[in-house]
Order: C-alpha cells, then structure tokens, then sequence
C-alpha cells in the first residue's frame, strides 16, 4: 500500500520574492474587547461619518437650510451665542441644575436602595409604590411643581429629582439584593453581624455597579433639565432652544443639542475614569 502523502504545511514566512506574510483579516468575535487605540478610532470614525452626511445633505442642497442648517452656518450661529448673547451663562445654569437635582436624588436614593436591598421587609414596603412612581413620566408634573414651587431654581430642580430618584433606587436595590450568597455565608460563617454584613460585604461588592449606575441615570438627568426649561424659564440650554425654536434658527437648535451631547459625553468619560480608578477589577476584560 503507498503511504499518502503528508500535506505540505501552511506558508508563514516571506512568499515568492520576498513577499510579505500575509495577516489574517479583522474578524469580530462576541465579548472579544478591542485595544483602547482601536475603539478610539472607530468612535472617532463614526462622528466624522456623520458630520460628512450632514454636510452633503445640507451643503448640497438635498435638505432645506430652513429645516437644518449646515454644519459651517452652525458653528458660526455658536460662536455668536457664546461671544455676544452670554450662552454661556445658559450652559452654567443647565450644568449647575443637573448637578444639583442629581446629587440631592443620588443621596436620598442610596441609602434607601441599600435598605430595600438589604432587608426583604423594606423592599416590600417601598418596592411596589417605587415601581409604580418610576413609570411617571417627570414633565407630567411640571404644572403641579410651577403651582407648588414657582418657575424658580426649585421646581428644575424637582423635575431632575423626580426623574432621577426612582430609577435611582429600585436599580441600587437590584444590585445589592444580587449580591453572592457564598460571600455572605462565608462572612456569617466567619462571625459577621447583620451590620457588618451590609457594610462589609454588601455595599462593597454591588459599589462597581452602584457607580455605573449612578453614570447612566446621571445621562437621564440631563433629558429632565433641558425638559424643565423648555416651560417657564429664563435662562439654560432649554431656554435658548425654545426661543431659538420661535424664529426657526435651527442653527441655533443644533448648537444646543451638540453642546448638551458633548457635556453629557464629558461627564460620561469623567464617571468611567473615577470608576478604573475605584473598581479596576471589576472593568478586567471590558
């Protein structure tokens, strides 16, 4: 019987004349992390696709400047704001309001969240109520808060508190009830208290996810505000857009909606980097 012969093993060196060796071809592969230099490029990729589409749609004239204006008639409407009409005082005041109602919501919402998560009797008194209350919508009570608060600093300020306080605490709940039930048996086995095991075990093990969750509610927010000075208010980001919105300066309109996007997007990379730097085991393999 002839032997068969052995293939003839794959090429991985030079080819024919000193041919480079070829490299496989990009594949994407589910859960499989890009490099950092990597995702920049693709996230950078996708902005300049996107102004590239807007500028052909509007400097070519397939979309009327009346309806959306071009991105160069937009930076310039946007550097008059902020030189001559004090649009920066606008922004100050949205950021000083998202700020405040957060951080006032953020602090009743943790220790309440924590409670509910940590003590089946609390989360069944307050559980049905705030999941019931979660699903209102924040500007239906615009109205009731201009009665009850006026057009001032309060009711913005309640409107951001009403939108982020619920969602706040029914998450921070469902992180801290998941936590591991071999951890907490392992810290009773050792002798821990009831006390010792919410702030020992539990608090620290759902605190990564308790950050992250702070960063996309914190993203809700700043929905409320812009919400919240669309009606009866005098100065922000909202304001300007309503009053851009009467004289049709849609230039005006996408200077407000870009500066909000990059604010939120500023803030979003400033939660993640205090995140490494507080939880990096838990962000291994993102």
């Amino acid at each position: 019987m002839s032997a068969v012969p052995a293939p003839a093993p794959a090429r991985t060196g030079p080819g024919p004349r000193g041919a480079p060796r070829r490299r496989p071809a990009l594949r994407m592969k589910p859960l499989v992390p890009v490099a950092p230099a990597t995702r920049i490029v693709l996230g950078v990729a996708f902005f300049v696709l996107f102004v590239a589409a807007w500028a052909v749609a509007t400097l070519g004239g397939f979309v009327s400047k009346t309806f959306l204006a071009d991105p160069l008639t937009m930076l310039a409407s946007g550097w008059r704001l902020l030189a001559e009409f004090g649009f920066a005082h606008d922004i100050g005041m949205t950021v000083w309001r998202v700020v405040g109602g957060f951080a006032i919501a953020a602090a009743i919402a943790l220790p309440l969240g924590v409670a509910m998560g940590a003590y089946k009797p609390i989360e069944a008194f307050f559980e049905p109520f705030v999941s019931f209350a979660r699903y209102l919508p924040a500007s239906a009570f615009i109205p009731l808060l201009i009665l009850w608060a006026g057009i001032g600093e309060a009711q913005k300020l309640a409107v951001i508190f009403i939108g982020s306080f619920f969602q706040l605490v029914l998450m921070i709940a469902v992180a801290v009830g998941n936590a591991r039930r071999d951890l907490v048996e392992a810290a009773y086995t050792l002798g821990a208290s009831d006390r010792t095991l919410v702030t020992r075990v539990l608090i620290p093990g759902a605190a990564p996810e308790i950050a992250e969750i702070l960063r996309m509610v914190l993203g809700w927010a700043w929905t409320y505000v812009i919400v919240a000075e669309l009606i009866g208010a005098s100065s922000g980001i909202g304001h300007m857009i309503t009053d851009s919105q009467a004289l049709l300066a849609t230039d005006q309109i996408i200077f407000g909606i870009i500066v909000i996007g990059l604010i939120g997007l500023v803030s979003d990379f400033a939660f993640k980097w205090v995140n490494r730097r507080l939880f990096p085991w838990a962000l291994l393999g993102r």
